[in-house]
């Protein structure tokens, strides 16, 4: 690597460390971050704003703002009041049980929708329960978050960096459901264990509150009758076409964009009283952060550390399956998954061409896949939903630092991806 590349690597650490510090605002961090990498050479601009590979992933951002819009009118409907006083009702006032309920509900979502916006449509009612209950509110955003990485993990759309990965091993819809669904589901019992313990302290028990919660009819919630059946016409079709999206060939921004478009105008609102509504901080925060990153790819470090890996690993794939799994999850971590993802498919997608595209060659999709998908959930930046609801929580008046979701995302990330490990040996190797 040349003087340009550990100078963009330095530039990477420090930012990194200094959103890890919760002394700056991370949206200056990865700002100042990204115009140090303009400065030095790492990227330039035509790099930093149209390269595929080592720019800003506008799929993602406009997945993000067409999502938004969309939650934005469904916020006036009264639809998540009505949700969150019938899951407390469900569970009978009982924070776990209401955790449990939330848990399910965003890991199930996650796997037909994606997980951030998942997220989008279920921190709002994570805000309502926890006021009503008078309990905490983030460590239901966390858990939740970290249900929706693990959800999203099943299915090919359920987190970006599938969509990648298919795209690249022509890998179908039904073959993440038969490799990864089952796994999923052992993962969130487990999770669901680990909720008990990590957040014991915010299920505190008030009769009083649960009382007035079950006296409270959640239909009267819904004020607007009229949008909130638009609203759901709307976000169905656009869940459809989420499913879909490869044999319409419309990327899964473009249907986000356009359901969002449609429902503005349908909906009668004013669109800039909703675009005010946006979070705005967290779009520019993954500009700056897909700069940094693509100053990395673009100086050929990423690059430098997938060949190596593919090199280790050639010939001997049991062990090679088992790397990749865990050096994706450590890397995804640190970098965001998306970007690591598309840089090391091609990587693996030469691995599995050379070994022959057997069953045991293509246990390294899945390595790759679960890898990315669960090591997401160790850090604060590690995977986009974990960044959208660090932004919602923010301007909710609840603000998460780094470590005050990192230490939960570790434990979980690093639990699950343990579990992760014999499920890749004995599947693909041991009962091949």
């Amino acid at each position: 690597m040349n003087a340009t590349a550990w100078a963009a690597i330095v530039v990477f650490v420090a930012a990194y460390a200094l959103i890890a510090s919760d002394k700056v605002h991370r949206v200056k961090v990865v700002l100042a971050g990204a115009v140090i990498m303009l400065l030095i050479g790492a990227t330039d601009g035509r790099t930093a704003f149209f390269s595929p590979e080592a720019g800003i992933d506008w799929n993602v951002l406009f997945l993000l703002l067409g999502m938004m819009l969309i939650v934005g009118v469904l916020e006036r409907t009264g639809v998540f009041e009505f949700v969150a006083i019938w899951s407390v009702k469900r569970a009978r006032g009982r924070p776990f049980r209401v955790m449990v309920i939330l848990v399910l509900v965003t890991a199930a979502a996650s796997a037909l929708l994606d997980n951030v916006t998942t997220i989008l449509l279920i921190a709002p009612v994570t805000f309502l329960v926890c006021d009503r209950l008078g309990v905490p509110v983030i460590p239901f955003l966390i858990a939740e978050t970290l249900a929706s990485n693990i959800g999203g993990t099943a299915t090919l759309v359920g987190d970006p960096p599938n969509i990648i990965i298919a795209s690249r091993s022509g890998l179908t819809y039904d073959d993440f459901l038969i490799h990864l669904a089952p796994l999923v589901v052992v993962l969130l019992v487990v999770f669901l264990g680990l909720c008990r313990v990590m957040f014991r302290s915010a299920f505190t028990y008030d009769p009083d509150r649960a009382a007035r919660v079950m006296t409270l009819d959640e239909r009267q919630a819904i004020h607007d009758p009229r949008l909130l059946v638009v609203s759901s016409v709307v976000l169905t079709g656009v869940t459809v076409a989420f499913v879909l999206h490869t044999v319409l060939h419309l990327e899964p921004a473009v249907v986000a964009m356009i359901g969002a478009i449609v429902l503005l105008g349908l909906s009668r609102l004013d669109a800039e009283d909703v675009a005010a509504e946006v979070e705005w901080p967290t779009l520019v925060f993954f500009m700056g952060l897909f700069v940094m990153v693509g100053a990395l790819v673009n100086t050929g470090v990423i690059d430098h550390i997938s060949r190596t890996a593919a090199e280790v690993a050639h010939g001997r794939l049991a062990e090679a399956a088992v790397g990749l799994l865990w050096g994706s999850a450590v890397l995804s971590a640190v970098i965001d998954n998306i970007p690591y993802v598309a840089t090391m498919s091609p990587v693996v997608d030469e691995l599995v061409a050379a070994e022959g595209d057997t069953t045991q060659a293509r246990s390294l999709w899945w390595a790759l896949a679960l890898g990315a998908d669960l090591g997401g959930n160790a850090t604060a930046v590690g995977a986009s939903a974990n960044v959208v609801a660090l932004g919602l929580a923010e301007k909710a008046g609840h603000p998460i630092g780094f470590w005050g979701f990192t230490k939960y995302g570790l434990i979980t990330a690093v639990v699950t991806v343990a579990i992760a490990t014999p499920y890749v040996l004995i599947r693909y190797f041991v009962l091949a």
